[in-house]
């Protein structure tokens, strides 16, 4: 018993140098770091971090705040205008030329009594010709049609106006009662539709119409 005391007597001077010498040990390098570049160096890369994440939380924060990029479309190109001014109702606006019947008539703006006596009426709520519609005109069977039955699918129809010269190919040929209103809905591409009275040879008011449909095909 006696010899265990002895022995920790004598270790708790040595425990104490040890830690003394620890404690100086610790101190002399603090002193050291503290002098050198070391200490510097690390005080900047904290700094570096510490600016580096407010960086990228002002560049997280500014990319969620810019806009998205929104795609403009291209503005469509505008139709051609064709006629600056509309015609007036009764105005000559130009002829058909109609191969088949090597016949020339005259088209007015119109399709009341008065153009249609004088030669070929334009329904004046259709397009002009050349435009990309439908236009309609019309005609009696008894003068400027009275042999339009001889013109049929594949024949030609040459409107010439202010705007050119216009050809047209018959597409199909219809014959119509007198109230179909058909004839003269729109359509999506440039048409010329052709109408007279039907049957050519019936003796008063005809109950049909006799219809020509035909696209355009060329421009001069």
């Amino acid at each position: 018993m006696k010899r265990d005391k002895s022995e920790k007597r004598r270790t708790k001077p040595i425990k104490r140098l040890v830690l003394l010498s620890l404690s100086i040990a610790l101190i002399v390098f603090g002193v050291w770091f503290s002098s050198t570049n070391a200490a510097s160096f690390l005080k900047g890369y904290l700094l570096f971090k510490i600016g580096q994440a407010g960086n990228d939380s002002h560049l997280t924060e500014s990319a969620a705040a810019a806009p998205a990029k929104v795609e403009i479309p291209e503005k469509a190109p505008l139709p051609e205008v064709l006629y600056p001014e509309a015609p007036t109702k009764g105005e000559n606006i130009g002829d058909l030329y109609i191969p088949k019947l090597d016949a020339t008539l005259p088209i007015f703006h119109g399709t009341d009594e008065e153009e249609l006596e004088k030669g070929v009426g334009h329904f004046a709520d259709s397009v002009l010709p050349g435009e990309a519609d439908n236009s309609v005109l019309s005609g009696h069977r008894d003068t400027v049609f009275r042999k339009l039955g001889e013109v049929g699918k594949g024949d030609l129809l040459v409107v010439q106006t202010s705007a050119g010269k216009f050809t047209y190919k018959v597409r199909q040929v219809r014959i119509v009662d007198q109230d179909d209103r058909t004839v003269i809905v729109p359509k999506p591409k440039a048409t010329l539709t052709v109408s007279t009275c039907y049957p050519f040879d019936f003796i008063g008011y005809a109950p049909d119409r006799y219809i020509l449909i035909a696209d355009l095909i060329a421009r001069e």
